[in-house]
């Protein structure tokens, strides 16, 4: 009785006390709480499921590929390949002694300094409003890599899966393609032309994550996949452009121009085959090229044709009926009656004399085209100079296209009329001159220049189909074989382009030399050389236009020395890749159809 008596004071002494304070305690915890709990609940309800959504709820984008890019025969030109973007959450990263010695190895793996690497997985300042949750490391690495990564167990290193834009063919079609930033951003040629078809569309998943960042899949509300883009397929051809770019180089060592075209195309359909430009850069590095590099030559440069603009007098009076082949003119006189007024000729190289239609065109007369041209006056001029496609875009679709200039015959001064014939005071780019050329060669009809074929799907269906389009009739059938008839012997031992004749066929062209406004007035040693022309003269199959702005070397650069050489080389080569028969086995499968007929 009395040991019960003493355990049951013993128990009273040492419970009342410790009891009361640690009911107290208690009281105060669940008390503070509670208190807490409604303040977050109840008080700042709206902010807890914000700072609660950030943290579990999460939408991922899923990343659409972008479209590949091929020419005419399905070789690649520029692609998308998919990679991992590896970062960090610095919010998970441990400090301690086993993380700092994996974060190590994995500052090894993706080359990395390690200060650099803890800098970056350091935590933001304890009561950061908004902590960072993620921070990049590396912005592209394989599979094999992230492998690695991932078998070091470092929480809070993750990567995402995302695409990178890759061309395989470098700086050999990089004003044809054009190429897209780090951003997907399409920047210029076929890649921002069709960048609606070639981007697709992107998806999203709305999901919830637990505190390892897990994905929590059954708690997935919506998931829109992601939708491909489409393929674009150009209507270049990689193995033309080649000799293009081989020819190109040539034309660079050997006359250090200030920059160059070379344009080839389909008379028949307006496709673009190929287009190269000096200087140029490649797609995979666009950053580290000048900003002038990127500019489209072909399209977005002009200069005064020159003698390449001869073709539109010549072909104006002849479609007009005005004058005939064999009709002859004084090409002697340094004057001419115009519109009662006495107007001054344009200079020669040298002494002409009496020359026919058909000598001024091989013969290049400045004075003799001047003659056409005022039998034509300045409305009929000026409206077969449009027609021919100077003066406004070709809409070739490229970005950086420029109209040129073709004055309105209001805005001629006295000397126009007998200036512009012989390609001054308009101005055109390497393009237009191509176009123009094109006409004749096309029996007189405009085409709109093209360089995309059509657009397809992963599984190589057709969506959309670019056919050729024929614009406008320029010149009758007649007068386009007349004018290539004439134009071939410009291609001819007594012509200016004789070192663009190529073996066995005959050749149609024109060349030209213009000499570049410096400060104002017409300089006697800067000059652009060209030549734009067809073959074969009878039947064309390819027009090629060459460009060269300011050849270096000794005397004039004449388009006849500088451009027409490059014009016989690519034809030659493009011959035998595209199996064109020359003149004389063209003539005798043709005899020979007729016996067997």
């Amino acid at each position: 009785m009395r040991r019960k008596r003493a355990k049951e004071k013993s128990l009273l002494f040492v419970s009342r006390a410790r009891f009361a304070f640690v009911t107290l305690a208690l009281t105060c915890v669940f008390a503070a709480i509670g208190v807490r709990l409604y303040y977050l609940h109840v008080v700042k309800n709206d902010w807890s499921v914000a700072i609660t959504d950030k943290v579990r709820c999460r939408i991922d984008k899923i990343n659409a590929r972008r479209g590949d890019i091929t020419d005419i025969r399905g070789n690649l030109l520029a692609t998308s390949r998919p990679i991992i973007e590896l970062g960090v959450d610095p919010e998970m990263i441990k400090e301690d002694p086993e993380t700092n010695a994996k974060l190590a190895k994995i500052a090894q793996i993706i080359k990395m300094d390690f200060p650099t690497l803890k800098r970056k997985c350091k935590a933001s300042p304890e009561g950061t409003e908004n902590p960072v949750r993620w921070r990049k490391l590396a912005d592209a690495i394989d599979d094999n890599t992230y492998a690695s990564i991932l078998s070091l167990k470092v929480k809070g290193i993750y990567g995402n899966r995302k695409y990178v834009r890759e061309y395989p063919s470098g700086a050999l079609l990089s004003h044809a393609v054009g190429f897209v930033n780090k951003e997907f951003k399409a920047e210029c040629g076929a890649e921002r032309l069709f960048d609606y078809y070639l981007r697709g569309q992107d998806g999203w998943r709305e999901t919830e994550r637990d505190g390892k960042r897990r994905e929590l899949a059954h708690f997935r509300t919506r998931e829109v996949p992601a939708t491909d883009g489409l393929n674009v397929e150009l209507s270049i051809d990689i193995i033309l452009q080649g000799m293009a770019q081989r020819e190109m180089k040539r034309i660079v060592e050997k006359f250090d121009p200030k920059s160059a075209t070379i344009i080839i195309s389909e008379p028949a359909t307006g496709y673009i085959l190929a287009l190269a430009n000096y200087p140029n850069f490649d797609p995979n590095n666009y950053n580290k090229y000048p900003l002038e590099n990127l500019r489209n030559i072909a399209i977005s440069d002009q200069y005064e044709p020159g003698s390449t603009f001869k073709i539109v007098s010549i072909a104006a009076a002849l479609n007009e009926s005005l004058v005939g082949p064999e009709d002859r003119f004084d090409c002697e006189t340094n004057t001419i009656m115009y519109k009662g007024r006495i107007l001054r000729l344009p200079k020669e190289a040298h002494k002409m004399g009496v020359l026919s239609v058909r000598e001024i065109t091989k013969k290049s007369s400045n004075k003799g085209v001047a003659h056409l041209a005022t039998m034509l006056g300045e409305n009929k001029l000026y409206s077969y100079a449009k027609a021919f496609g100077y003066g406004e875009k070709t809409d070739i679709g490229l970005s950086g296209e420029i109209p040129g200039t073709l004055h309105e015959p209001k805005d001629w001064d006295g000397l126009t009329i007998t200036r512009m014939p012989m390609g001054h005071a308009v101005a055109a780019t390497p393009m237009q001159v191509h176009c123009a050329m094109s006409v004749i060669a096309n029996q007189g009809i405009y085409m709109q220049p093209q360089i995309i074929h059509r657009v397809f799907d992963a599984s190589g269906q057709t969506k959309i189909n670019f056919p050729s389009k024929a614009i406008r009739r320029v010149i009758s059938p007649k007068v386009a074989a007349l004018m290539s008839d004439m134009l071939a012997e410009v291609v001819s031992d007594e012509g200016t382009a004789r070192r663009a004749a190529v073996e066995g066929f005959k050749v149609a062209g024109k060349t030209g030399t213009s000499q570049k406004i410096i400060n104002g007035t017409y300089s006697t040693r800067q000059h652009i050389a060209s030549f734009s022309g067809f073959f074969p003269a009878q039947r064309p199959r390819l027009v090629i236009t060459v460009v060269v702005d300011t050849p270096r070397g000794s005397g004039i650069g004449y388009g006849g020395l500088v451009a027409a050489p490059s014009f016989s080389s690519i034809a030659r080569q493009a011959a035998n890749y595209m199996g064109i028969k020359n003149d004389e086995e063209f003539e005798k499968m043709v005899a020979w159809k007729g016996i067997v007929q």
